[in-house]
């Protein structure tokens, strides 16, 4: 059932009480911090904002979720995608407070509320770890679960670890509905303990992660789109599912999704959205409509002039995310890969080996950034020539005229964006 109209919470928070003293200064404090960063060049501001409020005021986060509808969004891929669809869908309803540039830890967090602290509506991605501590204090209206799978492994650990945090952070908040993604066997353990879920199929998703049971670890049995452990936890009937390019519901009602993002994976995340917003009390049909606009998200997809060629920019971070953007390159063009290992990527690049670079061989491949040498390695195992180049846009350069696809990790994909032009 919808929760009710995101317009009623607009109202409410036009009349909401003022922020206490200390809440107060914190966000003056908070906004200045934010705009000096970007003033000064030194970033986006996006985590330093949130720093300095909360020194200055520790429960700021609580203060600034208060009278305000707030959706979370988090899995191991789509989160950014996800949140930029549901904030797209919301806007016509009253300003959205968002983490647009991808700042997913508290400091991001609460650094998006600080820019916004008047919009009605919050839609924050949030790092699969820190979703008890955000969720415990904003108290959102919704939760929106899209997938479990390896990534960053040195810093979150096991993922049938990050799945039985989330499903006690799930079952300390019986006033959240969950979106869930029930294709995926960890999501589902992790969001069965929801009191009011509901559950989507994304027509398909990266499994490797999941062939045990992140309840008892007996194996997985699929059979076709259906799966079940031994132990009772099985795939729950969906309220949505992605046929093609439309989104259905459990009643029979469709939404035509005329996506312009690339891939199986942004319908994936359309459909999840498209679930949250009739949740929240939005018209499905209108929701879909909204999703025709987006052209890019946060730089992704993006044709842009790097060393000189007509560039396309796509990020893939870990085995499941290379697994939907292998089949996105255009395979005329050679691939400029760019990766590196810092604390935000995760130092522990082992996840390479599960890429399959393969079905790179017979074309153009440079091996670029920080972990460009790490990199090689997998790609002369893989049988793919190649020429290695740490600096992603030399590399760009040394190739033959014509446009490149140039796929990155994290850093390595935030570090483009102040040295391309538009193209």
């Amino acid at each position: 059932m919808p929760l009710g109209s995101p317009v009623l919470d607009e109202r409410r928070a036009r009349t909401a009480p003022r922020l206490p003293r200390r809440a107060r200064v914190a966000v003056a404090l908070g906004r200045t911090a934010a705009g000096g960063s970007r003033r000064l060049g030194l970033g986006a501001g996006g985590v330093v904002g949130g720093r300095i409020a909360a020194a200055v005021d520790p429960d700021v986060l609580r203060h600034l979720g208060r009278h305000r509808t707030v959706v979370l969004v988090t899995g191991t891929n789509g989160k950014t995608t996800t949140a930029s669809m549901l904030t797209r869908i919301l806007e016509p309803l009253g300003a959205v407070a968002a983490n647009r540039d991808g700042a997913n830890m508290p400091d991001g967090v609460i650094t998006a509320l600080v820019d916004r602290p008047d919009a009605p509506l919050a839609v924050l991605e949030v790092d699969e770890n820190y979703v008890a501590e955000v969720a415990q204090r904003l108290r959102p209206a919704c939760l929106v679960l899209l997938n479990l799978s390896r990534d960053q492994l040195d810093r979150v650990g096991e993922v049938r670890t990050v799945e039985r945090g989330l499903r006690e952070a799930i079952g300390a908040l019986p006033g959240t509905a969950v979106v869930a993604n029930c294709d995926d066997p960890l999501a589902t353990s992790a969001a069965t303990a929801s009191a009011r879920p509901v559950w989507v199929s994304t027509g398909g998703c990266w499994t490797a992660d999941a062939l045990a049971c992140g309840r008892c670890g007996r194996p997985i049995h699929h059979d076709g789109p259906a799966w079940r452990c031994r132990c009772g936890l099985a795939r729950p009937r969906p309220d949505w599912v992605l046929a093609g390019d439309r989104a259905v519901d459990a009643g029979g009602r469709t939404v035509p999704l005329e996506l312009r993002l690339p891939g199986r994976a942004n319908a994936s995340n359309a459909v999840m959205a498209v679930a949250a917003a009739a949740l929240l009390g939005v018209d499905p049909g209108a929701a879909g409509a909204r999703l025709t606009t987006i052209t890019e998200v946060a730089g992704r997809y993006r044709r842009t002039v790097l060393g000189g060629h007509p560039v396309r920019l796509l990020l893939a971070k870990n085995p499941a995310g290379w697994r939907e953007t292998l089949p996105l390159l255009d395979d005329r063009a050679p691939v400029v890969i760019a990766v590196n290992g810092r604390e935000a990527d995760g130092r522990d690049l082992s996840w390479l080996w599960d890429v399959p670079f393969e079905r790179l061989r017979g074309r153009p491949v440079v091996a670029a950034g920080e972990r460009s040498a790490d990199l090689a390695v997998r790609l002369t195992y893989a049988g793919v020539a190649h020429l290695r180049c740490p600096d992603p846009v030399r590399g760009v350069a040394a190739l033959d005229p014509g446009p490149v696809e140039l796929v990155a990790n994290y850093t390595a994909f935030r570090q483009l964006a102040p040295r391309s032009a538009d193209g």
